[in-house]
């Protein structure tokens, strides 16, 4: 089958219109909330002037370390939210809130083992090849090398970005069986969805972007520094939970138009 963005993106951002409400409210338990707690508990440290590129990388490392125990359970947190936003996209028995949050949180083990998997080949690919690169001496052939490390990275991305709905919609519990079956689905449109993919990010990076700088600057002037710093943290993670629901959608969207309709799992949640 030939993917279809276009249909994809018409039936994502219908299903959202369609029950913004639900989605909206477990978007905002799941990732709008602790999105801005996370914010506001460890702001971005900023490097001082002067600062050379070691004194700036040890405050970052530090300020990783410091949060570490906070990421771990926000990121638990925010993949049980998605994982329920794409059950509410794609069970066909209209689950309630409570059931397809218990869903998600079933999903979650074998979600994030896949997930660690693809992390972890691509980190240890990313290191042995930019590591001989660099044994060469050759810059140019450094720099090449990294270019196509970026390039394996997003194309594993691409071709595990179903991992999710491969979990949640056919039921697969075995992380290794779900990584093969989204490899298996989107062989043959690789290029069209990454295309897909990262049209849709530049075009949420960008309105991030822009709202985030122009909020900033009014909330700079009206409530200083401080009140600019708490505006910021309300917005982004605004943002952030609306793009989740939306990324959901469409990697529910994508899903269906490959996997195909089945007795267990359709896309009518939203008639």
């Amino acid at each position: 089958m030939k993917f279809d963005s276009n249909r994809a993106w018409k039936e994502a951002s219908a299903a959202v219109t369609a029950n913004r409400e639900v989605l909206f409210a477990i978007a905002g338990v799941f990732i709008l909330v602790p999105s801005l707690a996370f914010a506001l508990l460890f702001p971005q440290p900023e490097a001082a002037a002067g600062m050379t590129g070691e004194q700036a990388a040890n405050l970052l490392l530090a300020f990783y370390e410091d949060s570490l125990p906070w990421m771990i359970p926000m990121a638990i947190l925010q993949a049980v939210g998605s994982l329920a936003l794409l059950t509410l996209f794609t069970d066909r028995t209209r689950p309630t809130v409570g059931e397809a949050i218990r869903q998600g949180a079933i999903g979650l083990v074998p979600y994030l083992v896949a997930q660690l998997l693809v992390g972890f080949a691509v980190s240890a690919t990313a290191m042995i090849v930019i590591g001989l690169g660099a044994a060469t001496g050759l810059m140019a052939l450094a720099i090449i090398l990294a270019v196509g490390v970026v390039v394996f990275a997003v194309y594993a991305f691409v071709k595990t970005s179903l991992v999710a709905p491969v979990i949640v919609v056919e039921g697969v519990r075995n992380p290794f069986t779900a990584l093969k079956r989204s490899w298996a689905l989107t062989t043959g449109n690789s290029g069209r969805i990454a295309v897909f993919y990262a049209l849709l990010f530049f075009t949420f990076l960008i309105v991030i972007f822009i709202a985030s700088a122009l909020v900033g600057i009014v909330a700079a002037v009206i409530a200083g520094a401080e009140g600019a710093r708490i505006v910021n943290a309300v917005v982004s993670s605004t943002l952030g939970a609306t793009v989740t629901v939306y990324a959901v959608a469409v990697v529910a969207a994508v899903h269906r138009q490959l996997a195909g309709p089945s007795p267990e799992a359709v896309g009518a949640t939203f008639d």
